[in-house]
Formats: structure tokens, C-alpha cells, sequence
């Protein structure tokens, strides 16, 4: 999961961040589908079946569309180059395993390496949404970070309702859907998705 982010950061093509973003999701889906398989609650198996029609299969099949309908092959540029945002990605991995966070990823010592590549994954991913200037790069970087804060909680064992994750799963579709639509609209207003074009809203 950590490594289809940091992809995220270098790749400069949208099907392929699309494509990244369902990976993720799956490794996502198969995390679920291993702690259903250790604890044996039937709710995990129906969340990670849930999540593998929404996450994995529909929003790459809704970034798709979008990414043929106005031809976004390649996605805009960040606002950092190439070699800054590698030393970014450096920072932020340092930070995550420095001992300011031991407290957070030694909640349970046994999965003390997953808890800091998840954080590793928040802080990335909150990076990607702040680097990025394309609006489908940073809609991809919200539900990626939506990932890393569920693959913490799972690695945490924090206690989760069923009823809680299926209302988040749904409430990410529905997200999608009007998302998709948003950037239709700016699309066709300003000819682009990149955001640093919508400086005029500011007159």
C-alpha cells in the first residue's frame, strides 16, 4: 500500500494513479479478508466484499471515464519538482519512524512495523493532496488517505462498528459520484483540472 502511494507521487499519468488506487484498495480488501479469516467475524468478510465493489472495481471504472471523456492522459504538475517531493517523501518517512511517534505506532507492539508504514501512508498521502494540482490527483489522494487511516485502525485492532464501515463505504461511492460530476463541470467551465487555473474565483 505504502509503495502504490509513493507511485502516486511519481507517476505522471491518470489511468495509472487510477490504476494505483485500486491496488491499494485491494491490498486494503485482502487485509480485512485476513482478520476476518483470524477472528472469524462474518461482518469483515461482508465490509471487505463491500469495499472490493466500490473501491476496487467502481471508482477506477468512474476515474476512467472521466479520464477518456476529457482526454486527462497525463495528469497536471506539483507544485514541488521531482527531487524536492523525493525529499519530502524521505521527511515524512523519517518523522513517521522517529520516536515523537513510538507512543502512537507501539500501540500494539506485535504490529509496530504496519502501525508506522501506515502512518508513513497518512503523512504521504496528506502530501499528495497538498502537492498535486490536478483535482482528480487530489480526489485520488483524499480516498487514499481514507485507506492509510483504515489500514491504522485495522493494524491498531482498534474496535470498529460494522454498521460504521458500511455507512464510510457508502458514503465514499456517493462521494465519488458527485466528485466525478463536480470536475465535469469545472472541466467544461475552465477546459482543465488544473486548479491553479480557478485563481480568477478569487476576483
Amino acid at each position: 500500500m505504502l509503495l502504490t502511494i509513493v507511485f502516486l507521487h511519481l507517476t505522471k499519468k491518470n489511468f495509472a494513479a487510477a490504476m494505483a488506487y485500486s491496488v491499494q484498495s485491494l491490498v486494503i480488501v485482502v487485509v480485512l479478508l485476513g482478520t476476518f479469516i483470524e477472528e472469524g467475524n462474518i461482518y469483515l468478510f461482508f465490509i471487505a466484499w463491500l469495499m472490493l465493489i466500490v473501491k476496487v472495481i467502481l471508482a477506477p471504472v468512474f476515474f476512467s471515464r472521466l479520464i477518456k471523456k476529457h482526454k486527462l492522459i497525463f495528469s497536471v504538475n506539483t507544485y514541488l519538482n521531482m527531487p524536492l517531493t523525493l525529499i519530502i517523501i524521505a521527511v515524512l518517512t523519517f518523522i513517521a519512524y522517529s520516536e515523537n511517534f513510538a507512543p502512537l505506532t507501539g500501540l500494539v507492539p506485535a504490529n509496530q512495523t504496519l502501525l508506522s508504514f501506515a502512518l508513513v501512508s497518512i503523512f504521504l498521502s496528506l502530501f499528495l493532496i497538498i502537492n498535486r494540482k490536478g483535482a482528480l490527483s487530489q480526489i485520488i489522494g483524499i480516498l487514499s488517505l481514507e485507506n492509510s487511516i483504515l489500514a491504522f485502525v485495522i493494524f491498531a485492532g482498534l474496535e470498529q462498528s460494522p454498521g460504521l464501515q458500511a455507512g464510510v463505504i457508502f458514503n465514499i461511492f456517493v462521494w465519488i459520484i458527485i466528485a466525478t460530476t463536480f470536475m465535469a463541470m469545472i472541466y467544461r467551465h475552465f477546459g482543465s483540472l488544473d486548479v491553479t487555473s480557478m485563481k480568477s474565483l478569487k476576483d
